[in-house]
């Protein structure tokens, strides 16, 4: 098969690890890739020496992509290719999970939870298609080990809020954590979302002690293996998490189940804790129905799906009857983020 050229485009530091996977099989069987980092919250130093990317739009229209893959929400009409959506996370309960916004070719879900309510949308649309691939950030999840000497032989639970001001459980659980944290009855890794208010960031790191870190690394992996169970609310790591077959506790999530021990008020969080680390058979039990729905294929061969489902695009075309819509207003917006206004 003719090497192709691939692009991702990324706007956020999360991008790093949903797309490397890919970039692995891709490199593998002698494509190019290329990266283009777009506004201001994308860390250079994050990217690897062996990693091509491009200094502008122009560049990249220059490189003239086959397909070009993003993580987030948008792809203006003027990057060439085929638009990919791979998603930013599991969590399909958030806002805007399933607003369509004529961007893309073809949406690359993870399971059951998605692929039916895409499949659904892509009949009322018509121009755009699906396939279940898996998500790539999860090829390496259960193959990663946990982190070393962590914890001093302590139960370790992981904390990992949402940044969505309606959503975090940030501000709640403060004085609350705080305090157990006082207790010293658990190792506390704490994981913040890149996009989290400062002032919350800053608040947290007050509490760093001997038995609570604060990680910054971008990759989650590790702490979701190191950790024996989760607090959080709505974000999309939760889903992650499940699929190791482990407790969650959700402040408020926005559409609990029965495979999270969700709670209304910070009080509850010392009970929901205990409830968690003594999992029954019950909960166990809703928690892997609940990864088979939202992610089934766990053989770490997401990647190489997605890669599969865009060559056999690029070869034979879409399935979708329609062309895609101009979507004039929306890439004018994309023109004045991007201050790019070349055509």
């Amino acid at each position: 098969m003719t090497a192709k050229r691939y692009l991702f485009y990324i706007a956020h530091n999360y991008c790093f690890e949903i797309l490397r996977p890919l970039q692995q099989v891709m490199l593998a069987q002698g494509n190019q890739v290329k990266w283009l980092a777009v506004g201001n919250e994308v860390s250079v130093s994050y990217f690897e020496p062996n990693e091509v990317v491009l200094n502008s739009i122009d560049e990249a229209r220059t490189y003239q992509p086959d397909a070009t893959f993003a993580p987030g929400n948008e792809i203006p009409n003027f990057i060439p290719g085929l638009k990919v959506q791979v998603f930013h996370g599991l969590e399909w309960k958030k806002k805007g999970h399933f607003v369509i916004r004529d961007f893309f070719d073809l949406y690359c879900t993870h399971g059951p939870a998605t692929t039916s309510r895409f499949n659904t949308l892509a009949k009322q649309h018509g121009y755009f298609d699906v396939v279940e691939t898996g998500w790539p950030k999860l090829d390496e999840l259960f193959s990663t080990p946990k982190i070393a000497n962590v914890g001093n032989g302590k139960p370790i639970i992981l904390y990992a809020p949402t940044f969505s001001p309606a959503l975090t459980s940030a501000p709640e659980l403060f004085d609350e954590i705080k305090r157990l944290i006082d207790t010293k009855e658990h190792h506390w890794l704490i994981k913040f979302h890149p996009k989290m208010a400062q002032e919350w960031l800053d608040k947290y790191q007050t509490l760093v002690c001997d038995n609570v870190e604060i990680i910054e690394s971008s990759s989650i992996a590790q702490l979701l293996q190191t950790a024996d169970i989760m607090v959080s609310d709505t974000s999309s790591v939760i889903g992650e998490f499940a699929l190791l077959n482990k407790a969650i506790v959700s402040l408020n999530n926005r559409a609990p189940g029965d495979y999270l021990i969700n709670i209304e008020n910070a009080a509850q969080l010392p009970a929901a804790i205990e409830k968690a680390f003594l999992a029954d058979e019950k909960l166990k039990n809703a928690i892997k129905n609940y990864a088979d729905d939202l992610h089934p294929q766990n053989d770490g061969n997401a990647a190489q799906r997605i890669l599969s489902a865009v060559e056999h695009m690029l070869a034979h075309g879409k399935t979708a009857p329609k062309s895609k819509p101009l979507n004039i207003f929306r890439n004018l917006k994309q023109r004045k983020k991007l201050g790019y206004w070349k055509f």
